[in-house]
């Protein structure tokens, strides 16, 4: 696949999507999303990739925010369907049913912050700051922030980046959970790639199966997310590779997993 920005490449079994808008820092347009959602759409009908990595291109920004020379003259409901059409692109990300990393190489602020909430895993550059400053331009964040924020963190230290409009340290989103894990810059896109390696090479089933009772946990009480877990368990443990996984420990060998 090619597009005018993004790059588009395949690493064995995991894919790597770059935003590459290097002269506004990786600005998200409505170009960009268009792009993203339709790369995004092509990942997910593609039953060979297993795991994908976003990142940005250069090393200044992972994605620096919405493009504001194209925000600023919306009308209310041009700004209102701009969001829409933000949020279903970040709900694509988030709906894979394989797991997605986030490479922040530098700056993620608002739009780009927001893209790298809706991946499963977020590492970030020992450069990077991550922030959502829309309240500082007299917005919101429109992308999803006010929502999958405070899910992660909890609500106080949400409510602390976005009433503030602060950056935080690559150092400090660790401590907070915003990131999964912080690496030297010049490690970082190899890093994010072994370990969607990593992940890609777990039992598919398995990880899908993960993937979608931990997004129900976030919604719904523990009683019937463990109803979903329970009955998640019972159809993975008939696959060909649970029966491979539990016949490898029991033979004491490394199991051939094989996605069936």
């Amino acid at each position: 696949m090619t597009f005018d920005n993004l790059l588009f490449e395949r690493d064995g079994s995991t894919a790597v999507i770059t935003l590459n808008r290097p002269s506004v820092l990786n600005a998200l347009n409505i170009a960009l999303l268009t792009e993203l959602t339709q790369a995004i759409t092509a990942v997910g009908n593609d039953t060979d990739i297993r795991a994908l990595v976003i990142t940005g291109v250069g090393d200044k920004a992972f994605a620096a925010g919405a493009d504001i020379r194209e925000l600023a003259p919306l009308t209310s409901r041009g700004a209102h369907e701009y969001a829409a059409m933000g949020q279903q692109a970040f709900d694509r990300v988030q709906q894979l049913e394989i797991p997605v990393v986030a490479a922040v190489n530098g700056l993620a602020l608002g739009g780009g912050c927001e893209l790298a909430l809706s991946c499963t895993m977020r590492l970030a550059s020992d450069t990077a700051r991550l922030g959502q400053p829309e309240i500082n331009l007299g917005l919101i964040p429109g992308f999803g922030g006010t929502q999958r924020l405070p899910r992660l963190i909890g609500a106080s230290r949400a409510l602390d980046l976005l009433l503030t409009g602060r950056m935080v340290t690559a150092a400090e989103a660790l401590e907070m959970g915003l990131v999964n894990r912080v690496v030297p810059h010049a490690d970082l896109q190899r890093v994010a790639r072994a370990l969607a390696a990593e992940v890609a090479s777990k039992p598919r089933h398995a990880v899908r199966f993960i993937l979608e009772s931990v997004r129900n946990a976030m919604d719904s009480p523990l009683s019937r997310g463990q109803e979903l877990e329970a009955a998640l368990f019972g159809v993975v443990s008939d696959t060909a590779d649970a029966k491979e996984g539990t016949a490898a420990f029991l033979e004491k060998r490394a199991p051939r997993f094989t996605g069936l």
